[in-house]
């Protein structure tokens, strides 16, 4: 026969937990558990007064998944440009690291819609990281036309290919940049919004003229190759397709920021979370599998390489002289 000692702490327990489910004002007691879940649930908060910084709960498992895939292809990215030392692919992968700084902000932001810290680091730097991209996308085609000895065959001399395009990127960080952290103020926000248009409308214009460029000195090319042009090493063809790849991404996702700004903060793509997700965050991973898959590093060691040679080939003609 067992038996059973019960002390006198244990049933001050129980008498006091009978005690709370019977004064709970609830219909049925296990609505208790349920009501106190959702009290925990994350809720949207006003910044001042009744000016919201967000038009929904950012979505904490999005945040978390693109996180983790920005922070591994950022990772690689930089493991890339170790092992190439094509230092001019760096901006791309500092890119990445704004992109991951920016799905950390929106993890921030699941239980902080209220904090304008919160929303001005995840709006600046998911704005600002596709901007790097570009910086990297338009030097590699200057190094892809001297990788090929081509530069009869670049509609701007080669000399300022990559200065005219770097420059109209740096100018759009700028515009981007300094409007984006106003768009968290509610006296401001109308006009940073406005001010982060004209800096994407920048960044597209710049996109346009590069693909154009790239496209003319593509058929030029193709009409008149170079002898360099024939170098399996280079396979110039290849790495221009990935330039073209990654541009359009970089600019279907500026042309959808554009109209995301443009129609305001009550327009549909944000007050809508999963537009961003699918015409920024989709399209920019993407766009740093390609880039990483088909990594332009070799460029630099041809280019080298080449260097190389001439000089050797200069120093024997001096030598011979």
């Amino acid at each position: 026969m067992d038996i059973v000692y019960i002390n006198a702490e244990s049933v001050s327990v129980v008498l006091s937990l009978s005690h709370r489910l019977v004064s709970i004002p609830i219909s049925n007691p296990f609505d208790y558990l349920t009501t106190s879940r959702l009290s925990k649930m994350p809720e949207l908060k006003a910044f001042r007064g009744d000016y919201y910084l967000w038009k929904y709960v950012p979505s904490l498992p999005a945040a978390i998944i693109f996180l983790i895939l920005f922070f591994v292809a950022t990772i690689f990215h930089f493991w890339k440009i170790h092992r190439t030392k094509a230092w001019f692919c760096l901006a791309f992968a500092i890119g990445g690291l704004f992109e991951v700084i920016g799905y950390i902000g929106r993890i921030a932001a699941y239980n902080s819609t209220d904090s304008v810290t919160v929303y001005a680091i995840q709006n600046v730097f998911l704005l600002l990281g596709p901007v790097l991209f570009a910086a990297s996308i338009y030097m590699a085609l200057g190094r892809i036309i001297r990788s090929v000895h081509a530069e009869k065959h670049s509609p701007i001399r080669i000399k300022w290919l990559t200065k005219t395009f770097v420059m109209g990127d740096v100018v759009s960080f700028l515009v981007q940049g300094s409007a984006s952290g106003l768009m968290a103020t509610g006296n401001n926000a109308k006009m940073g919004s406005n001010i982060v248009v004209a800096g994407l409308v920048i960044q597209v214009i710049m996109f346009g003229l590069f693909i154009i460029t790239s496209i003319i000195f593509d058929v030029r090319m193709r009409r008149s190759p170079t002898p360099e042009a024939f170098d399996e090493r280079i396979n110039w063809m290849s790495r221009l397709r990935t330039l073209y790849a990654v541009s359009a991404l970089v600019m279907i996702r500026s042309i959808f920021r554009v109209v995301e700004f443009a129609m305001g903060v009550d327009g549909y793509p944000l007050t809508h979370e999963w537009m961003l997700y699918v015409f920024d965050s989709v399209l920019m991973i993407v766009a740093m599998f390609i880039w990483g898959v088909w990594h332009p590093g070799t460029l630099q060691k041809c280019i080298k390489a080449e260097q190389q040679n001439v000089s050797i080939l200069t120093g024997g003609a001096e030598l011979k002289a």
